[in-house]
């Protein structure tokens, strides 16, 4: 294959990741223009680009670090808002390692290579950016949930993850009391609730007085995904799995907007 057709076939995915890293297509699409036009002019650059992904990304990082490694902020949707005001608070380097290794799949080795460091130095990296991103997402949440153990496990898991729980609720009229003391920044919620009354009830009863993430849990998904409504983005099958949870809340936490999510 060609340099060109290698280029091209990658092209996609590093503009993928420059957004990411400037928090901007227009941003991200100026570094990789500017690399693009440096492979032009020079044909040395241009020979350093043989090998697939990893030579193409490091010559990006080049651009990068020299126009200055700040996030940008324009964005194109409310999910993205939110995970780019996230990444933000994560320093350069760091958050260059952890989008590396997660959203572009490159080993440690490889984004070693990639941004000329270690592989411990990149596995560092990447415990901080994502004890940086931990940090932020610390919120109280609202559990709604008729079942006592359920509620309990949901409890535990939750306080594992340092979040703090604002309150418990069985029923509709339980949830809207707790929201109305204190407004929290993260629901899990059940849809059949002890008295008969709806979690979809309750939650669009917190979501008429402010923007949070929901996370449904229920053993009735089919409910929930009718097509007659809204549906839920995040949604979590009984039995569920403690793993599934966690994910759910970590992505929700990670791509919160101005926007509910639900």
């Amino acid at each position: 294959m060609s340099l060109g057709n290698q280029i091209a076939a990658n092209l996609p995915f590093l503009r993928r990741y420059a957004r990411a890293l400037t928090g901007s297509q227009a941003s991200g699409d100026a570094l990789v223009r500017a690399m693009l036009e440096a492979v032009l002019s020079d044909t040395a650059t241009a020979a350093t680009l043989e090998g697939g992904r990893v030579p193409l990304y490091r010559a990006f990082t080049r651009i990068w670090e020299s126009a200055g490694t700040g996030a940008g902020s324009a964005t194109t949707s409310e999910h993205e808002a939110g995970a780019q005001r996230r990444l933000a608070a994560v320093p350069p380097p760091a958050r260059q390692a952890l989008l590396l290794t997660t959203l572009e799949d490159f080993t440690t080795g490889q984004a070693a290579d990639i941004m000329s460091l270690t592989e411990a130095e990149i596995a560092a990296l990447v415990a901080a950016a994502v004890a940086e991103i931990e940090a932020e997402q610390k919120t109280s949440v609202l559990i709604i949930e008729d079942e006592p153990l359920i509620a309990m496990q949901l409890e535990d898991l939750v306080g594992g993850l340092g979040h703090t729980i604002c309150g418990t609720a069985a029923t509709r009229t339980q949830a809207r009391e707790v929201a109305a003391e204190a407004m929290p920044g993260l629901v899990l919620a059940d849809i059949q609730l002890a008295d008969g009354s709806s979690g979809l009830d309750a939650v669009d009863d917190i979501l008429g007085h402010g923007s949070v993430p929901v996370i449904f849990i229920t053993a009735y998904p089919e409910r929930l995904l009718t097509g007659d409504r809204p549906e839920p983005t995040y949604l979590v099958t009984k039995p569920f799995q403690e793993a599934t949870v966690r994910a759910a809340i970590s992505q929700a936490l990670f791509f919160q907007s101005g926007k509910p999510l639900y």
